[in-house]
């Protein structure tokens, strides 16, 4: 049984649902209500107030605000359930149906764009976009969510502040805009620009209310000989005065370098027809012609020619009263409630049935958002950053209107060129693109186009792609196909340059494998091996030159590695360092003793170690941790003797390491860096192997000490893709 101060929220939730949402199940609503209560029962926000209070204000924005249905208020009050309490999708599901816990579990993986690195960046934007794709009303939960959480930002310190105020003018904002979700992208906006540019939000704050009065008379002013004509014409509208929003203004400012005072268009206008005759807003900007002056070249039909969200509007700037330009936005009530709540109006005609227009223009919104998903899937080689910035352009930019020579209308971003037009048509017409016709004359692909041009397309089917078509595409339809193909062709040179340097290298009788070519290349400013066989292919470098090199430099060194590599080779170097120390000191004995140093475990300086007495050989020193030690203990104990380093000595023990790990380019070079960099170690010996990219060495080199072998392991165990580090015995 819920409290009475509860039941009293959820019953103002319900009235709020039933005025604004065609049909309300209150039994739903009511059981998501009373889960959510109950898992964050124990939860407080930062402000301190109980924190069901923001899932609640997300459901009431969705009811009140954005207006969409009745699941989209119940997943709104569940949205926070899964990631902060122990409510699990199952869980919901089970509760209430598929639906809801899909669109759940869809605003739960888009939570946090920006709290990792880019890569995972990436990745979330792919679940934002397939998420969408699957249901729209996921990416309207999260537009809630973030507007309530902008609304109380104050409460939060200021390092959030700036991170959530940055990611909202960049991801969420435009994502509203896209949506067309008019008055959720100006408050958003808003918010955002009081907390990331306080100084100007307050200037302009200021400002706007220092003239309110002045302001609201001069609309009012603008408008009373409009609503006279337009009584006279027997049409029915209401008229709305508004300042334009803060950012806005800012952004004008910016762009035009003036401040406030110089900005005159800073209020706009809208008269909202309650008829369904779109030729009556034409009627309309005839009369608003008539009674003042308008600039032709501020004219924008969004009418007949839609935004790609589906906005549709007339724009008009006239000059009003006191020579000050004034916006006028001329519609229908249903255009307005669209241009309000963009998809969501949407989403409530095609639920409803009774508009098939919009049912259409809805699913090609939602097709445009999966023909960007569906790119990147193939798209692997575009780096995070890119595909971020891709996407941003995507959201947030001016569109233009250009038609084909039948006149069929493309709609593309705002400084598009010829190459985004191709493209736009179909990506086999992009690929073999030659040239372009805009308006009757030919120009060169990098041209950039305007709304109204009518553009043709000349094609060959010898022609493909290149590198400086990525520098002047717009669109990341024509960049993802461009880049595509560019690495597809370099994939198959590479192969190419490959083959013709293995054959080369095998007619040379050049015997030299990956690391040895990758530290040669390293020196000819090669960054890796791909790079190197692209070359060849290109005929950049000459292969015979190279081959002829690198058999000198094989001829030159084939003798000292052949000495060093091998394991009899690292016995021998043992032998010989260590007799120049300065002995062994055998515990109970006076004089000097014959000794010698076990290969089996091969001892250093800092090991613990014991001697153990051979016949004829003297004591053999061990490490006390030897295998064979153990098995001495247990058969002949008596002979094993107590023995110790000498309090100080000058000369160099070999040691050797082994290390495994992933191959890669460059790994070599920063292992035998990592070494002799390290108290100016010297590199006696190197044996490296190389198998379906594991990477197998052992490495034999003069060291003081255990501690000076135990520094060069831990340097090693740092590098990147070293998953392995061990002392290495004979």
């Amino acid at each position: 049984m819920l409290q009475a101060k509860h039941k009293k929220k959820l019953d103002d939730l319900l009235a709020v649902c039933h005025k604004n949402l065609r049909t309300v199940n209150d039994d739903l609503i009511t059981r998501a209500f009373a889960m959510s209560l109950e898992a964050h029962k124990h939860d407080l926000r930062s402000s301190g107030e109980p924190y069901f209070g923001h899932p609640y204000e997300v459901a009431m924005v969705l009811a009140k605000e954005i207006s969409l249905d009745d699941i989209s208020v119940a997943s709104a009050l569940l949205h926070d359930v899964v990631e902060d309490t122990d409510i699990t999708i199952d869980m919901i599901r089970k509760e209430f149906g598929d639906t809801i816990a899909e669109i759940v579990d869809g605003a739960t993986k888009i939570s946090n764009i920006f709290d990792s690195h880019e890569i995972t960046q990436a990745e979330n934007y792919r679940k934002l976009l397939l998420s969408m794709v699957n249901d729209i009303r996921v990416m309207i939960v999260k537009f809630a969510d973030r507007l309530h959480n902008m609304r109380t930002l104050e409460y939060l310190s200021p390092e959030k502040q700036q991170r959530i105020a940055k990611e909202t003018l960049d991801i969420y904002a435009p994502f509203a805009h896209r949506f067309g979700l008019a008055k959720i992208k100006w408050e958003l906006e808003d918010l955002a620009f009081k907390h990331l540019y306080r100084k100007e939000y307050e200037e302009i704050s200021h400002g706007l209310n220092s003239k309110r009065r002045e302001r609201e008379h001069y609309v009012r002013k603008f408008i009373v000989p409009i609503e006279n004509r337009l009584r006279q014409a027997g049409l029915k509208f209401e008229v709305e005065g508004r300042p334009k929003h803060f950012y806005s203004i800012h952004n004008k400012m910016v762009k035009r370098s003036k401040p406030l005072d110089e900005i005159y268009d800073m209020f706009a206008v809208r008269i909202i027809l309650f008829t369904p005759d779109n030729n009556e807003c034409f009627t309309v900007y005839g009369i608003i012609s008539e009674i003042y002056k308008p600039i032709p070249e501020r004219f924008k039909n969004y009418i007949s020619i839609p935004k790609k969200n589906g906005y549709q509007s007339l724009h008009t700037t006239v000059v009003g009263p006191e020579g000050k330009m004034v916006e006028v936005q001329i519609r229908t009530r249903q255009m307005h409630e669209i241009a309000e709540r963009g998809v969501a109006a949407h989403w409530y005609y095609k639920e409803n049935g009774s508009q098939a227009p919009l049912d259409k223009e809805l699913e090609s919104w939602i097709n445009w958002v999966r023909e960007m998903f569906d790119q990147k899937q193939g798209d692997g080689n575009v780096s995070p950053k890119e595909l971020i910035e891709s996407f941003k352009l995507n959201l947030y930019q001016d569109e233009i209107y250009v038609f084909t020579p039948k006149g069929d209308l493309k709609i593309l971003p705002k400084g598009a060129t010829a190459i985004d037009f191709a493209f736009e048509i179909h990506s086999d017409v992009g690929f073999h693109t030659i040239g372009a016709k805009v308006n009757g004359r030919i120009v060169p692909l990098n041209t950039i186009l305007r709304s109204g041009d009518q553009v043709e397309v000349i094609t060959s089917k010898k022609q493909t792609p290149n590198y400086d078509w990525e520098k002047f595409a717009v669109t990341h339809k024509a960049k993802s196909h461009i880049r595509r193909f560019i690495n597809d062709e370099e994939h198959k040179l590479t192969a190419e340059g490959k083959e013709i340097w293995e054959k080369k290298a095998k007619k040379s009788k050049l015997h030299i494998n990956d690391d040895e070519l990758t530290k040669f290349i390293h020196t000819k400013r090669f960054d890796n091996l791909q790079a190197f066989f692209l070359a060849i292919k290109k005929e950049e470098i000459d292969t015979d030159v190279v081959i002829a090199e690198l058999t000198d430099n094989k001829q030159r060194s084939d003798v000292e590695v052949k000495t060093e590599v091998t394991t009899s080779i690292f016995n021998k170097f043992v032998d010989t360092a260590r007799s120049f120390t300065n002995g062994i000191s055998i515990l109970g004995t006076k004089g000097d003793m014959l000794y010698s140093y076990a290969k089996c475990c091969s001892p250093i300086p800092g090991d613990d170690i014991v001697g153990y007495v051979t016949t004829g050989e003297g004591i053999k020193i061990h490490r006390r941790n030897c295998r064979n030690v153990q098995s001495m203990l247990n058969n002949s104990e008596e002979r094993i003797v107590l023995v110790s380093w000498p309090e100080s000595n000058a000369g160099d023990f070999i040691a050797g390491v082994r290390i495994s790990g992933s191959d890669r380019s460059g790994l070599l070079n920063d292992v035998t860096n990592a070494i002799s960099n390290f108290n100016n170690t010297n590199i006696r010996g190197v044996t490296i192997n190389t198998k379906d990219s594991l990477f197998d060495g052992q490495f034999i080199m003069y060291v003081k000490d255990i501690a000076h072998l135990n520094g060069i392991i831990e340097r090693l165990k740092r590098i990147k893709s070293i998953t392995k580090v061990e002392r290495f015995d004979e």
